[in-house]
């Protein structure tokens, strides 16, 4: 059928990044439209999340043990296959163990070869530095390989898109915690970041992507912005997901551009 989006079975696409329920706020929506077309949708982490911010009934030095459940019930949500989770320090990605993660990056490349690697753009979306040593990570290990590498594909944010969802909750009767994820100013999100460079439409996913957000409890708690969303509000803020693809030597796939509206 003219137009429609070639299939994708047999194919593998990496998604790395620092924490659980960064995959599904960054671009859980793709994720999930890459699985229904066939592909094996894996989920590297990079830590467990132990430092994170505790909004449920779990003890400090159970958090990380909790986070790793609830990525394996957001991978459910999203149609993932498979997901790796390391334990490098939480809140130290940008200096430890970083000849150890670019080899767990590069191992899994080339014993799996995915025809797409998705992770942070050099601005970590909000400029969280776990985000950013990530993406060192992942930009280092995937030019190294030179042409044979996969194309990677940065997640992006518009500026504006994150304001409008907190006015809009804190207009609804939302608190912002004093601490937590949601404490960041919103204006942070995609600041100074270079433009997105394609916009893929996941409307018809935004239910498990809002499903896949949700399952990271622990982060999001109860009253967070997105727990109260109208449907056609979800779709306006969460139907739409942006892309810059690394100016990097690399194989000629072009999965995530065949996504694009």
């Amino acid at each position: 059928m003219a137009g429609a989006t070639p299939r994708l079975d047999g194919q593998v696409v990496l998604a790395v990044f620092a924490h659980p329920d960064d995959e599904s706020l960054a671009c859980g929506g793709t994720l999930a439209r890459l699985a229904d077309l066939g592909a094996s949708v894996v989920v590297m982490c990079a830590s467990h999340g132990e430092r994170g911010s505790d909004a449920g009934p779990v003890r400090d030095d159970d958090l990380g043990r909790a986070r790793a459940l609830e990525m394996r019930a957001a991978a459910r949500a999203l149609g993932i296959s498979e997901v790796q989770l390391f334990a490098h320090p939480d809140g130290e990605l940008r200096w430890a163990e970083v000849t150890l993660f670019n080899a767990e990056i590069l191992l899994f490349i080339r014993q799996r070869r995915p025809s797409a690697v998705i992770t942070f753009g050099e601005d970590g979306l909000y400029w969280h530095p776990d985000h950013i040593g990530v993406y060192e990570r992942v930009l280092t290990a995937v030019k190294s390989l030179g042409d044979d590498a996969p194309p990677l594909y940065f997640v992006t944010m518009p500026t504006g898109v994150m304001p409008e969802i907190v006015q809009s909750a804190v207009a609804r009767g939302w608190a912002p915690p004093a601490k937590g994820f949601w404490s960041i100013t919103p204006e942070s999100f995609g600041l100074l970041a270079e433009p997105h460079t394609m916009a893929i439409d996941v409307a018809d996913a935004v239910p498990r992507k809002l499903s896949g957000i949700l399952a990271h409890g622990t982060q999001m708690g109860t009253g967070h912005p997105f727990s109260d969303l109208s449907p056609v509000d979800a779709r306006r803020w969460l139907g739409r997901e942006y892309f810059r693809r690394a100016d990097i030597p690399c194989r000629p796939d072009r999965i995530l551009e065949d996504l694009c509206t």
